[in-house]
């Protein structure tokens, strides 16, 4: 089985529609990134997608880093702070879609958001 898992921040203090459209850009960036064959699969079987939470930047970071090492498709999303945040800043990772067990070596133990 194939996921998709999008992993914000939740210490931005972001408003709902502000997290929307920040998961919908991690969602999108993260997918055109995976293998064709993978997304079809995954689009065949519900294309399943889990939006879990961290608490810092730091973690945000460790997230996308270990995601890459090992060759997830993922994107790091950077809001350019148009609207709701002050400056520049990451809020959210998306990786997959992928094998669920690859993904959940990376992202298993986040809490939903």
């Amino acid at each position: 089985m194939y996921k998709q898992v999008i992993v914000v921040r939740a210490d931005l203090k972001m408003g709902k529609g502000k997290i929307a459209s920040q998961v919908a850009h991690a969602s999108l960036c993260a997918y055109l990134k995976s293998d064709v064959k993978i997304r079809e699969e995954w689009l065949n079987t519900g294309a399943e997608k889990i939006v879990v939470k961290v608490t810092s930047k730091g973690e945000l970071l460790e997230i996308y880093e270990k995601a890459k090492s090992l060759n997830l498709p993922c994107c790091l999303i950077k809001d350019s702070a148009k609207t709701q945040l002050k400056e520049p800043d990451y809020t959210c990772v998306g990786i997959g879609p992928a094998r669920e067990k690859e993904i959940d070596r990376v992202t298993g133990e986040l809490k939903l958001l």
